[in-house]
């Protein structure tokens, strides 16, 4: 499991909700099953169980988790997952075509790109 970095900047309780948000979208936290408990993960993490209380907070304000009275937490169904990681992606793509306009790289050779790679990934060599 990640580990929380100190010298990061970003709150403690960011960078814990981060690292289950990570887990949950690459699958390794499966849809219905039942996160860590607050004083499991505060043990794991060596962190005070309020830090960790406020990312599971986060956690579930974002979609990524619910809540069942006296039960724990759960891992929230697939959907509202699928749609932040597409908004991951897409963010990430807009910041890729970004870099290629910095590298003057002409938008019908990006768009030949894509299709490209929709089609099976074929290398763009010119």
């Amino acid at each position: 499991m990640p580990e929380i970095d100190y010298r990061d900047p970003r709150p403690i309780y960011e960078q814990l909700a981060g690292v289950f948000e990570s887990l949950i979208l690459s699958g390794a936290l499966e849809k219905g099953s039942q996160m860590p408990s607050v004083r499991d993960t505060a043990a794991r993490f060596s962190l005070n169980p309020n830090t960790v209380q406020k990312a599971f907070s986060k956690l579930e304000e974002d979609g990524f988790i619910y809540a069942v009275k006296g039960r724990g937490n759960y891992v929230a169904e697939k959907e509202p997952i699928l749609l932040k990681k597409q908004d991951l992606f897409l963010s990430e793509f807009r910041k890729t075509v970004s870099k290629g306009k910095e590298l003057m790289i002409s938008e019908e050779r990006m768009e030949k790109a894509l299709h490209e790679e929709f089609k099976g990934g074929k290398k763009d060599n010119d």
